[in-house]
């Protein structure tokens, strides 16, 4: 059965965005822009919520601009080519090789684990990540770690009544500083 894997970059203190909205602080050196790079290689579809679908939207395009490099081509293609399934209420449609989802989150998921294919079905989005938290849907937490205390923002991880136990698959340090950490959900 396919995993469903969710993965962001968090500060120290467990947010996925500052306060104010920004993740500026949390642009990839070379080395973990390999990492998301073979995240995004490793997965078979990827559900998004509307926020980061549209932020997204750049590497639709981005193979057009002359000046990027082989690593930043290469990951536009990946995310060019992987199935997308987004959670939205308010888009009517969406663009490149994505699909509005047509079921709750519960529903999508059990559609395509029960579906022949292989890779993992990625999830993105704090909001979207949360629901399937909630419902008991993730099987994996994937954070990369930056070396950064925001004082509040997104948390990665949901705020629930729920005790989840983890178990460390892996758990190493990558680029400048930045703490990759792998926890298969405990069943």
């Amino acid at each position: 059965m396919r995993s469903v894997t969710y993965s962001m970059t968090m500060s120290a203190d467990g947010c996925i965005v500052a306060p104010d909205g920004s993740f500026d602080w949390a642009a990839p050196d070379e080395e973990v822009f390999r990492l998301a790079t073979d995240e995004v290689r490793g997965a078979g579809v990827h559900l998004l919520g509307r926020r980061l679908y549209e932020t997204m939207l750049y590497w639709e395009t981005a193979e057009q601009n002359p000046s990027l490099d082989f690593s930043t081509r290469e990951f536009a293609a990946l995310w060019q080519a992987l199935p997308k399934v987004v959670f939205s209420t308010t888009l009517s449609a969406v663009q490149g090789n994505a699909r509005l989802a047509t079921g709750s989150l519960a529903e999508e998921i059990e559609r395509l684990r029960a579906e022949p294919g292989t890779g993992d079905i990625a999830i993105g989005g704090a909001a979207l990540a949360s629901q399937a938290a909630a419902a008991g849907l993730i099987d994996e937490y994937r954070a990369r770690v930056y070396p950064i205390l925001l004082g509040g923002g997104v948390p990665f991880f949901p705020r629930s009544e729920r005790r989840v136990d983890l178990e460390l698959v892996e758990n190493r340090t990558i680029g400048a500083g930045v703490a990759y950490v792998r926890y298969r959900v405990a069943r």
